[in-house]
């Protein structure tokens, strides 16, 4: 069956040799060795699993739809290792999930330590593709195309689509606050995304200025295709390219951090309103 849903708690639809109604039981996610924590807002004792989608109907693209994905095989720290500019033989590596700096949370950090002190660290965050309407029938319908009885939704067309936009602000939001925290260090901080969403920030934000890597350079992004190998699927990188704090506000088309600031809040101040915010005298 040809199915939008590309791999299903990391598993790859294609395969022919998958228990699917054990991956369902258990939940679980390879990538991060415990229950899949993508969850139904319903329904949140189910895991829904979806990591990557087909999208498009013209020229369908492997679309990456979870950002735990980025983990396979941790390829995605390997090649953020040149980074690590005070790493020496001998020194051990870490990887260190969720740290909270000044401008939010990091995702991962990738740490060189010698006798139990840090002696560098390299910043990444993993960045999918969010994604809009319904992809839960679709996963049912396959579900159920591997025989198994699943509960399916009753009007649902699985209409959905991928929100370019907003993943994209919201990315670039982000990276404007925390990379002025490590410029500051005089560390890296690193984008894992796929190569589909950078292409995308490069049509859509001043990005002339973002070329090829530089060692030199705060801000790095490291763009991974997902390819089809046999019945798997497996991630690549594709590209790298860097700048640093101000190419970011620059790509933009920010002066100041305040700018940007009164963006964001002004958009979750308009989400909020309603007849019960308005102010009665």
């Amino acid at each position: 069956m040809n199915s939008p849903i590309l791999e299903l708690f990391t598993i790859s639809t294609l395969r022919d040799d998958t228990d699917w109604r054990e991956l369902v039981v258990e939940q679980q996610r390879a990538y991060l060795n415990k229950k899949c924590v993508k969850v139904r807002k319903s329904q949140p004792e189910i895991s829904i699993g979806t990591c990557s989608i087909m999208h498009g109907a013209k020229a369908p693209r492997n679309i990456i739809a979870c950002p735990h994905r980025f983990l396979e095989r941790g390829q995605v720290f390997l090649d953020c290792l040149h980074l690590l500019t005070l790493h020496e033989p001998g020194n051990e590596i870490h990887k260190v999930a969720e740290i909270e700096v000044p401008g939010g949370s990091v995702d991962y950090f990738l740490v060189s330590v010698h006798g139990n002190k840090v002696v560098d660290f390299v910043g990444t965050e993993f960045q999918a593709l969010d994604t809009t309407g319904k992809l839960w029938p679709s996963r049912q319908q396959f579900l159920s195309s591997m025989g198994l009885a699943v509960e399916k939704e009753s009007g649902s067309t699985g209409t959905y689509g991928v929100n370019w936009k907003m993943t994209a602000k919201t990315t670039m939001v982000q990276l404007h606050h925390k990379v002025e925290t490590f410029e500051g260090l005089g560390k890296h901080l690193v984008l894992v995304l796929q190569d589909e969403l950078l292409a995308y920030m490069r049509r859509e934000f001043n990005f002339g200025h973002v070329q090829d890597a530089k060692l030199g350079h705060s801000m790095h992004f490291h763009a991974y295709a997902l390819q089809q190998t046999g019945n798997d699927y497996q991630i690549a990188l594709a590209s790298r390219a860097s700048t640093d704090a101000n190419g970011i506000a620059s790509a933009l088309g920010l002066q100041a951090s305040a700018n940007v600031d009164l963006e964001v809040i002004s958009a979750l101040l308009q989400r909020k309103l309603s007849s019960k915010t308005l102010l009665r005298i």
